[in-house]
């Protein structure tokens, strides 16, 4: 059973997303495509659609939430974040969405701009094609959630005037380099071997919780936050 006390940021969004009407409604829902549209776009890409059409109906997929009020039955209780959002974009697809009434429907109707070249670049790099479109979104929101995580991480080095140290120490966040990296890494940066792996071994463990944090937001329960974090490295492995 969930605790009682447990908050989810993003399922706050959708909450407020789905039970408030104009502007209210619109920013949330915006901020939610703004952070999730590449797993979809993913999705829809993988499926066959191509770039032009699968942008449509990404955006019309978040405008059509608002249109019929869709996220008023979401719920933390129902489960993670991301099925929510997939399962949606599967009924989208096999019940509402008509190419040829798109304009009517939302197409023309932008939720928030999104980047398709950024979108695009990133797609070549997705694994090749056998995995399945559903498989491709589960790693493409592995993705996207671990460059939101990295973010905020450089973004709390950059507020401690710490940039060009994250820079130097970004590289070992896996923490499987050896040494001989630690000790040139450390000489370049101009500390000792100790601080610097001392450093090192902060930044990840920051990582971690910020990690935990972001999945947080995205399910239901703080039982649920382990499970999803293997859930999502098995997806990056493939």
């Amino acid at each position: 059973m969930p605790r009682s006390d447990f908050t989810s940021t993003h399922w706050s969004i959708v909450l407020r997303a789905g039970k408030a009407d104009g502007s209210d409604a619109r920013d949330a829902l915006a901020f939610l495509c703004q952070r999730y549209w590449y797993p979809l776009y993913v999705f829809l890409r993988k499926k066959g659609i191509d770039p032009e059409r699968a942008e449509d109906v990404t955006q019309s997929f978040f405008a059509r939430l608002i249109e019929k009020h869709a996220l008023e039955h979401a719920a933390p209780s129902r489960g993670r974040f991301r099925s929510f959002l997939l399962v949606s974009m599967q009924n989208f697809l096999a019940n509402e969405w008509d190419h040829e009434h798109a304009q009517k429907r939302g197409g023309n109707r932008k939720i928030v701009s999104l980047n398709i070249e950024d979108g695009e670049s990133k797609l070549r790099f997705e694994p090749a094609h056998e995995l399945t479109p559903e498989k491709i979104f589960d790693r493409a929101w592995a993705v996207r959630l671990l460059e939101l995580v990295v973010g905020r991480l450089a973004k709390e080095f950059a507020d401690k005037g710490k940039a060009t140290d994250f820079n130097y120490l970004k590289p070992f966040l896996a923490g499987k380099h050896a040494d001989e990296s630690y000790e040139r890494t450390a000489t370049e940066m101009g500390v000792s071997f100790a601080t610097f792996r001392q450093a090192a071994h902060r930044m990840r463990k920051r990582y971690r919780e910020l990690l935990r944090a972001e999945v947080a937001e995205t399910v239901a329960s703080e039982d649920e936050i382990d499970d999803e974090i293997r859930g999502l490295f098995e997806a990056l492995a493939g």
